[in-house]
């Protein structure tokens, strides 16, 4: 009796809450014209995705082209029967609700049309009068549509983790494959996803998911969708996901430059129109850049002293609990590409085990403990010591050992481009994306060190100065009225004074003294006013002697665009990243045309670019780069490398005449790289492994000389300077230090002893 008079009173309540809720259910017209917001999606220039932006990763699929395994597999696992009823499982909801009225937590038993009334008009409140509205929804739409295009709106717009919607994009996702190629294994895992997407995503909880996915397979079978030869062979197969670590291009930088670009032209819309954009950058270039500068940067980590682990972890006793807390310890720890996070299980000087976020175990033993050894000593403090519960980084070096490590705080930067277009080749903007955002291609102002003096010669060239001018090298003393703050001795990189040289010498030994004078004899206002026909701020290189040393600011970008006018004969040419937009159905809708270098670009006289790349070009034979040269194994190669005042940036910067590049290293709060770094040893090996895959089957090219220059022995120079007519010499008189003689160190030496 009781329990009758509990239904009727369930009943006229439900009666009574429908009559409540029809009048305020909201209109559903839009999902007959149902416009899914589809993301902003860029490609390199060969057609390989490097990015994806908004809120949803979406790849819209009409009804008509999902393939048959997928539909089986989503009605297997969340109704059956959804071609039979009108919209409600009516059994189902009354179980659910009396769930409900007992713990105020929903059972489902939700339809597929119940869950399209959900994800578009409701919260995910879990309530009854929640459960109500859905009811009443699913039942206005099921009048509204036709069973197929509910599906389609279902299976397209269902959230599924990673931050798919739809199963379009949970195929490429999860496996890296189109919708239309899965499995039947493939299907059921997919299919899996909507109950709860993070509790069932097969790689952040493997085990969970497989077992919903042998339950969808089950039911598959149970339902007469699959054969039990099918359902056999779906259990037994392997699935293989996609993981971050999969992915050959890392240009996370380059896509949010081109996010940034395409949002300033179309706002919020560029989110959701189903924009494709596609870079001038190529998709092996960019790979190359990015191992290249990581290598370069974790080469000099493994130089620097043990800073200790990232955090520690309280381990569990219980070896079954241990893996759960590793993988909960690790999220705040993510891997950095080949970097990985590891939580160590046990440690001595000899050997360290540890486990990665995978769940897999290494051992690390001898010179892979070497970067960490001050870690491992029983005198390290508390927190530099690793022990059992550290969080410590692994990599493989190049045997396919692992090492122990550390996070890097130094910071890079890597820029290529074609310097007779502008087109962007590759861009790397730092270490790590998901460590710091900061662009440091674009964003860091640094100084450039002698990386600049290139431009300081090109504008002596104007005043006669040739590269045959022998110029002193010999020291110098400034006041302060002479440098814009204070008194000044600059002093060479290595200390010494070698006395009068030619230009072309100096310049590829980055003789600093030299370049003072020439700077000097030359003008600052006017070297000032030279070094904008590159692309320089005037405002960030003040007109003082310091300016021959690269005392001013530039940021990498500047420095390929620059070094590109020497390349292409004096045209400057502004980066080009966007070739051109598309829609989600292709249609043009932006496309940027390659320049035509003709006159009305030029800002640097033909000759002048060419003198200058002679002088480059000696740098990479015979100078601080003649390494460039010796692997790359040939001659068109011209540069300069860069190392500041107390060697706080390090550069290289330059270019083969079909390819520019850059490459920058220092800390984004600048402090020493070290007495013994220098552009020559930190940069130049990362911009000569660029270049040693991306000029390959590139022809070896000879600069042609233009007109008004003459070859006077070695050197070209201007016609109107050749024999004598220009500078022939500068500072000659002034005094080179000489080392004391035997006698003369005696004589100090008795000095002393008194």
């Amino acid at each position: 009796m009781l329990l009758l008079a509990g239904l009727l009173a369930l009943l006229f309540a439900v009666a009574l809450a429908l009559a409540v809720a029809y009048p305020n259910l909201p209109a559903i017209d839009s999902l007959a014209d149902y416009r899914p917001k589809l993301p902003l999606r860029v490609f390199s220039a060969d057609g390989v995705q490097l990015g994806e932006f908004g809120e949803e990763r979406r790849q819209f699929l009409p009804i008509g082209q999902m393939p048959q395994v997928m539909k089986d597999a989503v009605l297997a696992a969340e109704d059956a029967r959804f071609y039979q009823h009108g919209g409600v499982d009516y059994k189902g909801v009354a179980r659910a609700a009396l769930e409900n009225l007992r713990d105020a937590r929903s059972q489902g038993a939700s339809t597929i049309t119940m869950q399209v009334a959900r994800n578009f008009y409701l919260s995910t409140e879990k309530t009854f009068t929640r459960k109500i509205y859905e009811i009443l929804l699913a039942l206005k739409i099921e009048r509204l549509l036709t069973k197929d295009q509910i599906l389609e709106l279902y299976m397209n717009q269902i959230f599924l983790g990673q931050r798919a919607s739809g199963f379009a994009a949970a195929a490429e996702i999860y496996f890296g494959k189109k919708l239309k190629d899965v499995t039947v294994a493939e299907a059921a895992m997919l299919a899996g996803l909507p109950k709860a997407p993070s509790a069932y995503n097969p790689i952040a909880n493997p085990k969970r998911a497989r077992a919903r996915q042998r339950y969808i397979i089950d039911r598959m079978f149970e339902t007469g969708f699959i054969t039990e030869a099918q359902h056999d062979e779906a259990l037994a197969q392997t699935l293989h996901y996609r993981t971050p670590v999969d992915d050959p291009v890392h240009a996370e930088f380059v896509a949010e430059t081109a996010r940034q670009l395409v949002f300033a032209q179309y706002g919020e819309d560029a989110y959701t129109r189903g924009l494709n954009v596609y870079l001038t950058v190529n998709a092996a270039d960019q790979a190359v850049a990015y191992r290249a500068l990581r290598r370069g940067l974790m080469d000099y980590e493994l130089r620097q002293v043990y800073r200790g682990p990232e955090a520690y972890v309280d381990l569990p006793g219980d070896a079954a609990l241990i893996d759960a807390r590793v993988a909960e310890a690790l999220a705040e720890h993510p891997d950095k590409g080949d970097l990985r996070a590891a939580v160590v299980l046990e440690a001595s000087p000899r050997k360290v085990t540890a486990l990665l976020q995978s769940g897999d175990s290494i051992v690390v033993t001898g010179a892979g403990l070497r970067p960490v050894t001050s870690g491992l000593s029983d005198k390290a403090g508390p927190s530099k010591q690793i022990r059992r519960g550290a969080v410590a980084r692994a990599m493989k070096d190049a045997k396919g050992e692992w090492v122990l490590t550390q996070l890097p705080e130094v910071e890079g930067a890597l820029v290529a481009m074609d310097p007779r277009s502008g087109a962007v080749r590759a861009l790397v903007g730092g270490f790590d994306f998901g460590k710091s955002k900061f662009n440091h291609v674009t964003q860091a102002w640094r100084q450039p060190g002698s990386s600049f003096k290139p431009f300081i010669y090109s504008a002596a060239l104007e005043k006669g100065f040739t590269p045959a001018t022998v110029v002193n090298d010999a020291p110098l003393f400034f006041d302060a009225g002479e440098t814009g703050s204070q008194p000044w001795e600059p002093k060479n990189y290595d200390g010494k004074f070698e006395g009068p040289m030619p230009l072309q010498a100096a310049l590829a030994k980055s003789k600093n003294m030299v370049s003072i004078r020439v700077l000097q004899a030359t003008g600052a206002d006017f070297a000032q006013q030279w070094v904008q026909n590159f692309g320089f701020d005037a405002d960030k290189h003040p007109a003082f002697l310091t300016m021959a040393l690269g005392a001013g600011s530039v940021t990498p970008m500047q420095m390929a665009t620059a070094y590109s006018t020497f390349a292409n004969g004096g045209f400057r040419l502004p980066p080009m990243l966007i070739q051109r937009v598309t829609d989600q159905k292709g249609k043009l809708l932006l496309e940027a045309k390659p320049p035509v270098l003709d006159e009305s670009l030029r800002t640097v006289p033909a000759r002048n670019a060419f003198v200058m790349d002679t002088l480059l070009q000696e740098v990479t034979r015979s100078g601080t780069a003649a390494r460039a040269q010796a692997t790359l194994k040939r001659a068109d190669l011209y540069g300069k490398t860069g190392t500041t005042n107390d060697s706080m940036d390090a550069w290289f910067a330059g270019f083969q005449p079909t390819l520019t590049a850059v490459v920058w290293i220092g800390y984004d709060t600048p402090r020493k790289l070290g007495d013994r770094e220098t552009g020559g040893g930190l940069a130049l090996p990362v911009w000569i492994e660029f270049m040693q895959t991306a000029l390959r089957g590139v022809a070896v090219q000879e600069l042609a000389p233009p007109e008004g220059v003459v070859q006077s022995g070695p050197y070209w120079m201007f016609d109107e300077f050749a024999q004598d007519r220009g500078i022939s010499s500068l500072g000659l008189d002034d005094h080179v230090p000489q080392p004391a003689s035997t006698e003369e160190r005696r004589s100090i030496l008795d000095l002393f002893r008194r």
